[in-house]
């Protein structure tokens, strides 16, 4: 399927937003989830590389771009709506801001929430706090 033919099918937001769940293609963990505009899609689509759209900064945002910790597609799916996208990933380092291997490392209990994830990486180490 071509870049063209996938773009054609997805149904962005009004805000001309998809969101974009990410798997590891090797563990099927989710990563994170986050959201494309049509261009990002189509980045991703032709470099392989992870590109999205980054709401709070209002800017194009490529995965690992500061913090080395990069996204390689392998696999894109849409699902039966076209309103959400599925990519499988090979991830470098961890997927989460805060040093964890997923975005998804904390799990609701009766006592409140637990993180349970693993944590792979310092984010001050990684960041900038400038």
């Amino acid at each position: 399927m071509s870049a063209d033919d996938l773009l054609d099918a997805v149904t962005f937001d009004e805000s001309g937003l998809v969101p974009a769940i990410v798997q590891d293609a090797a563990t099927d963990q989710v990563l994170m989830m986050a959201y494309m505009t049509a261009e990002t899609l189509r980045e991703t689509l032709t470099s392989g590389r992870m590109v999205y759209w980054s709401r709070s900064r209002q800017e194009r945002w490529v995965k690992g771009q500061s913090s080395g910790h990069t996204q390689t597609m392998q696999d894109v799916r849409l699902d039966c709506d076209g309103d959400t996208l599925l990519f499988k990933v090979d991830q470098e380092g961890g997927a989460c801001h805060t040093g964890y291997q997923s975005c998804f490392y904390r799990r609701g209990t009766e006592a409140g929430l637990v993180a349970d994830g693993e944590k792979v990486f310092d984010p001050d180490a990684v960041y900038d706090a400038s």
